[in-house]
């Protein structure tokens, strides 16, 4: 019998672990503040600043051998990428102490760099700085996009179902958007706008898992009008059980594909994609439905009572 099948016919009572998953995720919310206001983030370019270079080749090149080149000239951290088409390609380097004069020395010595060691012919198409200011409006443009994110689905949620599953939905998004952000402090891995699009993707995976959950809830609070509300939460996770086991299950594979193969350039990206996925699986069952336990959600949805919340 496959997983899948398995899934189908489950009747595990995820809410008797709720108040173990609660003491673990309120350790690790408190371990990522922690380790955010003791080691930060480790921004990437688009961040802290530095140089753009955009370059046409003649010939296709070996990003790798390019990227060894151009990290032999200790300039610090160096992004190769292609842009467009495999012979446009995107270098930037970090920001350079001295101002507007060491950067345009980094100019020039990547150019002669990239004069000597290519093989075909190189066209610069642009060259850009990118100063500590525009650094700083990136990073509060992508706070804001995700505090937005987050009160546009705490408004969704609020209008299709009620308070109580707004409160629970966007609890469990802080939840995995604080435990990104303490996984990217621990160890250290670049935080770049391409993290911030993966944080808002996750955002939205996170949410649709919820919803499909809260979904069957409200389906069987209206079926079941006499079943205790734990039992009823149970009944409803292991209803879409499966579906949350092969939507996870195959996001999975292809971004584990991706980390593997893809290269450097994305693995941050899917990395934070494939902990997202994890967490927000997580955070579905163990932290969303939870919790609709503890806000006494209502039974009956032609009045204003409240169910009595049970076994607290």
């Amino acid at each position: 019998m496959s997983i899948f099948s398995f899934a189908t016919n489950t009747k595990i009572k995820f809410l008797a672990l709720r108040k173990p998953a609660f003491i673990l995720s309120t350790f690790l919310i408190i371990s990522s503040v922690l380790i955010y206001s003791f080691n930060g983030l480790n921004f990437g370019i688009d961040f802290r600043g530095g140089t753009l270079i955009e370059i046409e080749t003649s010939e296709t090149e070996n990003l790798s051998t390019l990227r060894k080149s151009l990290n032999s000239l200790d300039l610090g951290d160096v992004q190769v990428q292609e842009f467009g088409s495999p012979k446009n390609i995107l270098i930037r380097v970090e920001q350079q102490a001295g101002g507007d004069k060491s950067q345009q020395n980094v100019v020039n010595i990547v150019k002669t760099e990239l004069n000597s060691s290519l093989n075909s012919e190189v066209n610069f198409r642009r060259t850009e700085v990118v100063g500590p200011k525009v650094s700083s409006e990136l990073i509060k443009a992508g706070i804001i996009a995700i505090v937005v994110a987050v009160f546009a689905m705490l408004l969704y949620i609020w209008f299709r179902f009620e308070w109580q599953f707004s409160l629970g939905a966007v609890i469990a998004l802080i939840h995995d958007v604080l435990l990104t952000l303490g996984i990217f402090s621990l160890l250290q891995l670049e935080f770049n706008l391409s993290i911030i699009a993966a944080i808002l993707t996750i955002v939205g995976y996170s949410m649709n898992d919820t919803v499909v959950v809260y979904d069957r809830v409200r389906e069987n609070l209206r079926k079941h009008r006499k079943k205790e509300i734990l039992d009823l939460l149970n009944i409803s996770i292991n209803e879409t059980l499966s579906r949350t086991i092969m939507t996870s299950v195959t996001t999975l594979l292809a971004l584990s594909s991706l980390y593997i193969f893809g290269g450097s350039v994305i693995k941050g990206f899917t990395f934070a994609m494939i902990w997202g996925v994890l967490v927000g699986t997580y955070s579905s069952i163990f932290i969303a439905a939870p919790l609709l336990n503890y806000l006494k959600v209502k039974r009956d949805w032609t009045t204003t009572s409240a169910v009595e919340s049970t076994q607290k």
